[in-house]
């Protein structure tokens, strides 16, 4: 017998419309986070960034392969990481792909950061069969520049993060081990989307959003909200193949 609440058909058309109110209002906030989000001011970059990529040195206009618009996920994949990308990182690097042919076509060109050595992401990319162009940050001031990483100073100030490497929970021990490396080291990565704008020669900064927000998140997180039952609380993440069963 389900511990759920089980009703009638009626019950559950009645609820389902409540339900469907609440979902409106959510869009319709969604819609006007979205106009604002586009309202950020641009913010020149002025500084000189040069990367290693898979095809050799890249400046950041460089990356933008032709297009106007940059859209780079930046994967936690520090350079003391020993076994690997993170798991959660690497969930949502898997569903990638699919979507690149459409953001190409809509003038976007999307891409991946990390801080390790570029033959290192490449090794790691042919791993989890990625096709996405995959950029190493490693020995740049970029990703300090932008907040897609701390300094191990910056991450001593951080209340929260100090807490988590002073006492960790079980899971996030465990996460250590999944990527190879010490929690003052590993915890100084940051899950994030950071966008980029090219326009009459200048790249501009647009905008940054780091993990827990849901959109740093795998997408098929998305569709495990619309199933019946809730997931464990505990964020233990697997990469695609390691799961244990």
């Amino acid at each position: 017998m389900s511990e759920h609440k089980v009703g009638t058909r009626e019950e559950w058309q009645a609820a389902r419309n409540e339900l469907a109110k609440l979902e409106a209002e959510h869009a319709q906030l969604g819609q006007k986070v979205t106009e604002q989000r586009r309202e950020l001011p641009w913010v020149a970059v002025e500084k000189e960034y040069e990367f290693d990529t898979e095809d050799g040195k890249k400046t950041l206009a460089e990356l933008f392969d032709g297009r106007s618009q940059l859209l780079a996920y930046n994967i936690m994949f520090g350079p003391d990481y020993e076994v690997g990308a993170c798991p959660g990182c690497s969930n949502l690097g898997d569903e990638l792909d699919a979507t690149r042919v459409h953001l190409n076509h809509r003038d976007v060109t999307l891409i991946c950061f990390s801080r390790a050595p570029i033959d290192r992401l490449v090794a790691y990319k042919e791993r989890m069969g990625w096709q996405f162009p995959y950029v190493s940050t490693f020995e740049t001031e970029f990703p300090f520049d932008f907040g897609l990483a701390l300094t191990p100073e910056q991450a001593q100030e951080i209340p929260e993060v100090k807490g988590m490497i002073d006492n960790p929970p079980e899971w996030l021990e465990e996460w250590g081990r999944q990527v190879g490396a010490k929690l003052e080291d590993g915890l100084r990565e940051g899950p994030s989307f950071i966008a980029f704008a090219r326009e009459n020669g200048s790249v501009y900064h647009t905008y940054t959003v780091m993990a827990p927000d849901p959109f740093v998140a795998p997408y098929f997180s998305s569709l495990i909200d619309r199933t019946p039952k809730a997931q464990p609380s505990e964020p233990r993440t697997w990469r695609k193949d390691e799961y244990p069963d």
